[in-house]
């Protein structure tokens, strides 16, 4: 008996070792640095392990050491706590899925789901999970992200040597830059950057090459793919003697030179461009636009005050077909896919004097914008019906233009061509004409701002000039404006 009652003592001792529960400890784990575009949602991955409910667990996501009193989110009692969290965070948090298998709370993930990422939102990020037993904690980063313009070229040239500049905007974090001259990359000395309000950064770099050269910038954030403009320069000395035997009487050369600096087109360059040197720094090579006496560009918001009604002049042309203000070329069309000036229609009325602006619509709903096109002014009467003939600046056709071959970009009419390239392809084109001035701006209207500008000096009647291009479903629309409208505009514009 007494060794059965040994054995018995035995097994109660044992017993609660036998029965023991399963350990209740738990490891908080992370995913890698998270990056994501301003404006979009953000997950932050974090997860128990080994995997197990987190529904009755305090969870507690928050930045920085000091920052525990007011969290990005607390979640206690299977409940968001909002009275002490963050207000910057306030309606843009909830848990998230760190991947498609997951389980969410019940499986112990307790990702921090987070809206409409902005700039501040960037930093290091701690997941806090505690329950009765047990707690851990474990960071990760976020980086935020913000794709910026396009870049703008200029060019001024210095005998022999061509002045480049090249500007981008609306970037986060800081982007890189750097040039290239027909794939062989150039030594950038020149570069300057700028924050705005909003955190973004601008970047502007310029530098001398030679006239001969076909330059390209690039900008764009490291490892992620670039935004590209390219020129293509030549001697505006031998442009001025080309011009000067064939162009038609009244056109002055010297505005093919100022044409060829296009992008100095945009606004804000001559803003910035003051902004990113001190004042006593500015050498001929920092502001050599302001030096050549190009005019601020007009802006669309006045451009669009001179507004004027521009019709289609129909002379019965078998390769295009005119309704009212719709225009759009046949199907007898030669010369495969080139687009010439057999497509090319004039408009009315002519103008010798003022400021007038018309708006082109290049698109239609549920479908893509227009690919091939020329909008813009010709100092000729008559269109030559002539496939071989080339229209340009030297022989009184100043215009943009697209092609279906060339995405994204439009091209002016000089020589040497000109390319720009744009984020999308423009839906409406607003053209404005400041006669006098010698000015001819080109908005993309939908996204209101400038392409680009052409100067240039006039003598005589200038006419509004259209094509339509080839192969396009869509037709280009010459935009109407009511009567009463153009009154009211113009007493509004006549009363600032």
């Amino acid at each position: 008996m007494g060794l059965v009652n040994l054995l018995w003592c035995l097994v109660f001792l044992l017993s609660p070792c036998l029965a023991a529960p399963v350990s209740e400890h738990f490891a908080v784990m992370v995913g890698p640095p998270v990056s994501v575009q301003r404006g979009l949602t953000a997950t932050l991955p974090c997860w128990l392990h080994p995997s197990r409910s987190a529904e009755d667990m305090e969870v507690l996501w928050h930045r920085g050491s000091d920052q525990y009193d007011t969290p990005v989110m607390h979640f206690k009692s299977k409940m968001f706590q909002l009275e002490s969290q963050k207000a910057l965070y306030a309606g843009r948090v909830d848990f998230g899925f760190k991947d498609t298998a997951s389980g969410g709370l019940k499986a112990g993930d307790v990702s921090l789901k987070l809206l409409n990422v902005t700039i501040e939102d960037a930093g290091n990020y701690t997941c806090y999970v505690s329950s009765s037993t047990d707690y851990d904690s474990s960071s990760v980063s976020l980086h935020v992200t913000e794709t910026g313009t396009p870049p703008i070229l200029s060019a001024v040239w210095k005998g022999d040597m061509v002045n480049v500049s090249c500007e981008s905007e609306g970037w986060y974090p800081q982007p890189e830059l750097h040039w290239s001259d027909r794939n062989k990359d150039l030594i950038n000395s020149n570069l300057v950057y700028t924050k705005d309000l909003a955190g973004l950064f601008s970047v502007h770099s310029w530098l001398l090459v030679p006239d001969s050269s076909e330059v390209s910038c690039f900008v764009g954030l490291s490892k992620e793919e670039t935004k590209q403009a390219r020129m293509r320069l030549g001697s505006p000395k031998r442009s001025q003697q080309e011009a000067s035997g064939s162009s038609p009487a009244g056109w002055v050369a010297f505005g093919i030179l100022l044409a060829l600096a296009v992008a100095v087109a945009a606004a804000l360059y001559f803003k910035k461009q003051a902004e990113s040197k001190p004042e006593g720094d500015q050498t001929e090579e920092t502001k050599p636009l302001m030096s050549k006496g190009m005019k601020q560009p007009t802006s669309l918001s006045v451009a669009s005050k001179c507004y004027a009604n521009v019709k289609l002049v129909d002379t019965n042309n078998q390769f295009v077909a005119i309704k009212e203000s719709l225009l759009r070329d046949s199907l007898t069309i030669p010369d495969g896919n080139r687009v010439t000036c057999l497509t090319a229609v004039r408009g009315t009325p002519g103008f010798s004097s003022g400021q007038h602006y018309w708006e082109v619509l290049l698109s239609r709903p549920s479908l893509d914008p227009k690919k091939s096109w020329w909008i813009g002014v010709t100092n000729k009467p008559e269109i030559p019906q002539d496939a071989s003939f080339s229209p340009n600046t030297s022989n009184g056709f100043w215009f943009l233009s697209s092609s279906p071959n060339r995405e994204e970009m439009v091209q002016f009419s000089t020589e040497p061509e000109v390319v720009i390239h744009l984020q999308s392809r423009p839906k409406v084109i607003g053209v404005f004409l400041d006669y006098d001035s010698g000015e001819l701006s080109f908005y993309s209207v939908e996204e209101e701002r400038l392409i680009g500008s052409l100067a240039a000096t006039f003598t005589g009647e200038v006419f509004p000039v259209f094509n339509p291009g080839k192969g396009d479903q869509i037709p280009m629309e010459i935009f109407q404006k009511a009567k009463q409208d153009l009154a009211r505009d113009l007493e509004n514009f006549m009363n600032e």
